[in-house]
Order: C-alpha cells, then structure tokens, then sequence
C-alpha cells in the first residue's frame, strides 16, 4: 500500500512562492508517476501537474502553467511542487497522488492513491 504524505502547505501573500512536498516510504516510489491535485471550497477536486515515474514526462493545468514546476527524486522518494507567482485562485487543499498503472494522467480516477492533503492560503 502507498500512503503519499504532503508538507509544505501554509498561508502565504499573492504574488509569493510556495513549495509543497510529497513523500512515502514505499520502496516502489520509482515506479510510480506521481501528480498533484487541488480542492477549493464548494469546487471540485481538479488537475494541477503530473510527472512520470522518471521525471523526463511533466504535464500542467492551464491555469498554473508558468508558473509551477513539478520535479520528483526517486533515491529520496520525494516529489515536488513548486508554485510561484501565487493567487488568491490557488487557495485550496492540495493533494498528492500517485499512479501504480503504466502512464500518466490528469484526471482523479488516473490515480490509485492519496494523501491526506495539505492546505494553501493565498492572501490579497
């Protein structure tokens, strides 16, 4: 079983930079494409980046292309997210996910599992 675990989450100005992390002690990491998605009050769960299991594979929403980047370490079994140029849009309650199956994806039901989810706060 993959249990992914965020950290990084927080309040943060417009305009500033945040960087989220997830982490699992699964040995299989590496196997696994990773993506992270993102749940606003009242909206629904919705796509934000995706990375392969190798990371040479990145795919973005529209609304954070620019200004995210995804990267993951597979010896440290650790992916990332950096976001910068953050707005008030992006407050919400982001989630890591990861993918056993072959390929990508950037639809919830692309993914098997889920952490628990760490919140973001855009202040204007």
């Amino acid at each position: 079983q993959v249990q992914p675990v965020e950290s990084g989450g927080g309040l943060v100005q417009a305009g500033g930079s945040l960087r989220l992390s997830c982490t699992t002690s699964r040995y299989a990491f590496s196997t696994y494409a990773m993506g992270w998605f993102r749940q606003a009050p009242g909206k629904e769960r919705e796509f934000v980046a995706a990375i392969d299991w190798s990371g040479g594979y990145t795919a973005y929403a529209d609304s954070v292309k620019g200004r995210a980047t995804i990267s993951r370490d597979n010896g440290k079994k650790t992916m990332l997210l950096q976001m910068d140029s953050l707005k008030s849009e992006d407050t919400a309650v982001y989630y890591c996910a990861a993918r056993s199956r072959t390929g990508t994806g950037t639809v919830s039901s692309d993914y098997d599992y889920w952490g628990q989810g760490t919140q973001v706060t855009v202040s204007s």
